[in-house]
């Protein structure tokens, strides 16, 4: 009987903060400055240099444990992590180690149709690395602007069994951080990374298999991939009797295979021990409450207020929360007066559309970025249902509001684009049409009642669009009648 395999799935997510200034200094948190012109002495490990922790860093570390639903800690510390790497300027990290700020919680995500929870084992505050350029001509080049940005690291329990489950889970991971503002969570930028730690045990089986941990993912579909080839890689060998060495594998990108690096760090082996240079965190219940009250509307809180309040599908719904973005952009527009299905059908169909067709990700886009604003939406939507405006003209409309950025109002007044619904001049075009197409005409007579759509079309194309089309489809069924 062959042996069936369960893969057991936990990942660490490093997810930079979007604070200001660095976490233990004043030099500017900002992507994309020329290399190591935001550095001092306390991001460079300069001797003598003291860190000064910053408080905002650790309330944005706060609000993601309690977005979480972790436990806060209420009295930790920090401690030194011990590892030696270019990149890494002091020769350690300054993390959390046994007092992480929130440990104990879950998030849901939907696997097949059911809710599954994912345990949090632990949500710590500490800085990043430098960030290393390996060139084939000058070497490895070091740029320590990054070094000492404020990051949290989240760190699943082993409860991901897929690729699938694992892609879900960090894309609610990543929903959430960005819904809080704590993080951009940019993966192209690397404000969002990634690890996976994987093994596999026969099903049914309760004992766990050696871990490989998997670095250098930064993508979604990367960490699907890897994955996928590791339980490949995994299940080969031991159907050969053989053993899974514990130890840390990259991903090569380019080949889509995971290399061995390096046997697998214990606890051990950085040699923790606490920071002499911070004083004890101190999280009283005053200052946990006042920050769980700023917290905003989270995506699974939000999709659940539209379904009940407005009634939406959950098709909708789902789709409107999957960027914060098209939920800012549609909570606006209906606080401006924009019915909430009508608002949902021209974000999820029209605006969603331009924004492919512009090559943009929505995932990534502020409310900001989007191509019209939501008070525009709302207002079209106003001349629509006055029937300013028909449902064909308004596409027109959308697309020169998404072009220009002008309001509706102002398009449809300089294009002339108001809807025609004066009986008498409708009347006129639907009897030169009429005229036209006496071959239609005696279709309709002889029973073909379909062929009134194409004299509708002919109606509309004389008048660019412009026609009711309601009434001059009442106007030529009760001509040819």
């Amino acid at each position: 009987m062959a042996r069936v395999w369960e893969a057991v799935i936990g990942i660490e997510v490093h997810a930079e903060l979007s604070t200001r200034s660095k976490v233990y200094c004043g030099c500017a948190n900002a992507f994309g400055a020329e290399p190591n012109t935001h550095v001092c002495p306390v991001c460079l490990g300069l001797p003598g240099s003291m860190p000064v922790l910053n408080r905002r860093a650790v309330e944005y570390a706060i609000m993601a444990a309690l977005a979480l639903n972790c436990q806060i800690t209420a009295e930790g510390k920090f401690d030194r992590k011990h590892y030696f790497y270019p990149d890494l300027p002091k020769g350690f990290q300054i993390s959390q180690y046994d007092t992480p700020i929130g440990h104990g919680g879950f998030v849901e995500i939907e696997d097949g149709g059911e809710v599954r929870p994912i345990g949090i084992r632990r949500v710590h505050l500490e800085e990043d690395t430098g960030k290393s350029t390996h060139d084939p001509v000058l070497g490895t080049l070091i740029d320590y602007n990054r070094a000492g940005v404020p990051l949290i690291e989240i760190v699943s329990e082993p409860d991901l069994r897929t690729a699938a489950q694992a892609v879900a889970y960090l894309s609610k991971l990543r929903l959430i951080l960005k819904y809080l503002g704590v993080s951009d969570v940019k993966m192209q930028e690397g404000s969002m990374r990634c690890e996976v730690n994987i093994s596999l045990r026969e099903k049914g089986s309760d004992q766990l298999g050696n871990l490989v941990e998997i670095k250098n993912i930064g993508s979604f579909r990367g960490v699907e991939r890897s994955i996928a080839y590791e339980i490949a890689r995994q299940r080969e060998i031991l159907e050969q009797v053989g053993t899974i060495a514990r130890e840390t594998r990259g991903w090569d990108e380019a080949n889509e295979v995971t290399v061995a690096q390096r046997r697998k760090e214990q606890a051990s082996d950085y040699r923790y021990f606490p920071e002499p240079d911070l004083v004890p965190l101190r999280i009283d219940a005053a200052w946990q409450e006042k920050l769980r009250r700023s917290l905003p509307e989270l995506p699974d809180a939000k999709r659940a207020r539209w379904m009940r309040e407005y009634g939406l599908p959950a098709y909708d719904a789902g789709r409107l929360v999957e960027a914060k973005a098209t939920a800012d952009f549609f909570d606006t527009a209906v606080s401006r007066g924009g019915d909430p299905k009508a608002v949902a059908n021209w974000i999820i169909g029209e605006l969603l559309r331009v924004v492919n067709l512009r090559g943009g990700a929505i995932e990534e886009m502020e409310l900001a970025d989007l191509p019209t604003s939501p008070e525009h939406l709302a207002a079209m939507l106003a001349l629509l249902e006055k029937g300013t405006i028909s449902s064909k003209l308004a596409k027109t409309v959308f697309e020169e509001m998404c072009d220009s950025g002008r309001d509706p109002e102002t398009i449809v007044k300089e294009k002339g684009l108001v809807q025609i619904s004066d009986e008498a001049e409708l009347e006129q075009a639907v009897d030169r049409v009429l005229d036209e197409n006496p071959r239609v005409v005696a279709d309709y007579r002889a029973g073909k009642k379909g062929v009134a759509g194409f004299l509708v079309g002919q109606v509309m194309k004389a008048t660019g669009g412009r026609a009711n089309p309601q009434l001059v489809n009442e106007l030529i069924r009760r001509k040819l009648d």
